[in-house]
């Protein structure tokens, strides 16, 4: 049987929130994976009281003991304290909390095959205000699993796009962005698609870094010199990849329709258009790393912690996504 460990992030977020509410509909029927939330099981009986949902919190103290999953009803690892359960207010002094959650659901998934792992909203400033070194939860994944390398996707009925780098400044892009960084993405991404997007012969569409792909070096002069290298290279190892192509014209009709996956240089070059034509439906998925780990694609909505009103597309989505790929 597969399993599901749910990370729910920031606790004054909507992390918490929306596993509760999520408890209260039918979407367990569907979904072939037992489920099993990491935190505080303090936490989730004072935001189901602040909710005022009916629903039964269960403290499981052997993952070997998890039960199929009942409507009304959350199975909760009482993992760690959480200082402050107080809903839409930071508290740094939680951001600990928030790390030991996340790193023990990472090492309870390397150590079993079956468990996948879902993770919710985190607040970065948070966490660094609080005293710790910290980026993302993609770069902590790599860290904790101690991987070569990861790649960011987001993925929708619509899309998938991945990202050559992700949160560095854009100043940074250019100077960050070289053969071996950009051919191990590359390589991963076409891998993933096969192994655990089950496409048998992927096609991968990349995005120039400059304005016009660099207009053949008059603009830039990073594809003549980087990125198209890299590409005859990758296509030499038989992999399905296009030219680095002009951005602005790159999410077509038609090459949504041909290509697999969409390869972009910096973070902001294509989530803004996966997240305007796929907004709420959208999983970021983590891949080349020896675990499954899917995420919600908004942040915690902390004005909207504690009061009911939220959206679960995103939950859902992230929870069957994994629930395949394992």
């Amino acid at each position: 049987m597969k399993h599901l460990i749910y990370s729910p992030g920031e606790p004054a977020g909507i992390g918490p929130d929306l596993i509760l509410k999520l408890s209260g509909t039918n979407f367990w029927e569907s979904l072939k994976s037992k489920i099993v939330v990491m935190g505080d099981i303090d936490l989730f009986r004072d935001r189901s009281e602040v909710l005022d949902l009916n629903i039964q919190i269960n403290e499981i103290k052997d993952f070997k003991k998890i039960k199929p999953n009942k409507k009304k009803s959350i199975q909760v690892f009482n993992a760690f304290k959480c200082l402050d359960t107080t809903p839409s207010k930071l508290n740094p002094k939680n951001s600990k909390y928030v790390l030991e959650i996340l790193d023990q659901s990472i090492k309870w998934c390397l150590q079993n095959q079956s468990f996948g792992l879902v993770t919710g909203p985190i607040n970065k400033a948070n966490i660094i205000d609080g005293g710790h070194s910290f980026s993302g939860h993609t770069e902590r994944l790599m860290k904790k699993t101690k991987s070569k390398d990861v790649l960011m996707m987001l993925a929708s009925s619509k899309m998938r796009v991945c990202l050559v780098t992700t949160h560095i400044p854009i100043n940074q892009v250019a100077q960050n962005i070289n053969k071996k960084l950009l051919m191990r993405k590359i390589i991963i991404l076409n891998d993933e698609l096969k192994d655990k997007f089950k496409i048998k012969n992927p096609k991968i569409f990349t995005l120039g870094l400059n304005p016009h792909a660099g207009e053949n070096g008059h603009i830039g002069d990073e594809e003549t010199r980087i990125i198209n290298p890299c590409i005859k290279e990758a296509q030499s190892m038989g992999i399905d990849i296009s030219a680095p192509m002009a951005a602005d014209t790159a999410f077509s009709k038609k090459n949504l329709k041909t290509y697999d996956a969409f390869l972009a240089m910096y973070h902001d070059q294509a989530l803004p258009v996966i997240k305007s034509m796929s907004f709420g439906k959208i999983v970021n998925v983590s891949l080349g790393l020896p675990i499954v780990r899917t995420s919600v694609d908004h942040g915690t909505a902390l004005e909207l912690s504690g009061t009911g009103n939220i959206k679960l597309d995103s939950l859902k989505e992230a929870f069957t996504v994994a629930s395949k790929m394992i």
